[in-house]
């Protein structure tokens, strides 16, 4: 029988760590040993167990010691810990259990009596660990729906507040439109890539798709032109010839693409340029440029840039929608797509951000 668990026994008699050891290997744990509480400490630190076998009655530190060191660790305070004890001494093992011990054993020790007891703990806290992972991941889902919803419902939510307020001529009427019809095509679309990415089977479905950087920049431009325009920018495209293809989906480059030019439209000075290009990049990758004439980013927020749940302004421009997860999102997308965003500053002053991905 194997198990996954992993077990630290400690015990500063040899003997008892031998026998100990050898009846946990032979029932398929992974088993490692020290002889004493600065050890143990050692081998957790080093890579943290899923279960601590701990003899309580040590020379120098005592399980005791060892124990509320344990637990003030916040790496280790969740192992679960079994006190072994040659004694059955009832304030003793209070004491164990006000310290943190899960469960305990005296010894001499019945073997199946121990294999129970370490197979229930062992098995409770693999069990914690995969749900916790399945939160985690659950909760990973949420912020990117959450944040990728922001940017179409924000179009939507500029080009409404337009035609309701009456400020636009009527020729214009119809790229407004046109802008929410798309904008709410695109929320619907992010909604439906993410159920499909949770279905069994679907992961990495997207590994062959391909997107062109001109199609990115038409895109960029139709959906951005009529916000950077009401922010005082002006809205500048470069391309290179032969229209480059990068492999990622397009609705995601899109996605990414979009997280740059609106962090731009949110910090660029009103009256400047907002510039998007296309450019080689490392030998079989290609970029994609979103570059601002605003006031930049310090090296300070530089070294936060990418951190999520970070904000690199005290004022919030979205008056609370602004999760501070744009960035760190975007670098995973890219990364997962083989390639990487980074930040450079611009010459003149102002902000640089390259997308670079695989060429096709």
């Amino acid at each position: 029988m194997t198990h996954a668990g992993r077990i630290l026994v400690v015990d500063d008699q040899a003997i008892n760590l031998r026998v100990v050891s050898s009846l946990l290997e032979r029932h398929g744990y992974r088993v490692s040993g020290a002889s004493g509480g600065e050890a143990a400490l050692d081998a957790c630190r080093e890579l943290v167990p899923d279960l601590i076998l701990l003899d309580m009655m040590m020379p120098g530190m005592d399980g005791f010691t060892l124990l509320r060191t344990i637990r003030g660790d916040m790496a280790l305070k969740r192992v679960p810990v079994i006190c072994l004890t040659s004694v059955q001494d009832r304030d003793l093992l209070v004491q164990a259990f006000e310290a943190g011990a899960v469960d305990y054993v005296t010894k001499p020790f019945i073997a199946e009596e121990l294999l129970a007891r370490v197979d229930v703990h062992i098995g409770l806290k693999l069990t914690r660990d995969r749900l916790e992972r399945v939160a985690n991941e659950r909760q990973d889902l949420v912020n990117l729906v959450a944040h990728d919803l922001k940017n179409p419902l924000t179009s939507i939510a500029f080009a409404s507040d337009i035609l309701v307020n009456n400020g636009v001529k009527p020729e214009r009427v119809p790229r407004y439109l046109q802008m929410i019809h798309e904008s709410a095509g695109d929320a619907l679309g992010y909604i439906r890539r993410y159920l499909e990415s949770q279905a069994p089977g679907e992961e990495g479905a997207t590994v062959d798709s391909v997107a062109g950087l001109d199609a990115t920049l038409d895109w960029l431009h139709d959906r951005y032109e009529l916000q950077c325009e009401g922010k005082g920018l002006e809205l500048r495209i470069s391309r290179v010839a032969g229209d480059p293809q990068v492999r990622i989906e397009p609705l995601v480059l899109r996605q990414v693409a979009e997280n740059l030019v609106t962090n731009a439209l949110k910090y660029a000075d009103t009256g400047g340029e907002l510039h998007l290009a296309a450019q080689a990049g490392a030998p079989g990758f290609w970029r994609l440029i979103a570059e601002d004439r605003g006031p930049g980013i310090s090296a300070d927020q530089q070294r936060k840039l990418f951190k999520p749940f970070v904000r690199l302004t005290d004022g919030d421009p979205l008056a609370g929608l602004s999760s501070g997860l744009g960035l760190s999102l975007a670098r995973h997308i890219v990364m997962r797509a083989g390639g990487q965003l980074f930040y450079e500053g611009r010459e003149g002053g102002g902000a640089r951000f390259v997308i670079e991905l695989p060429g096709a």
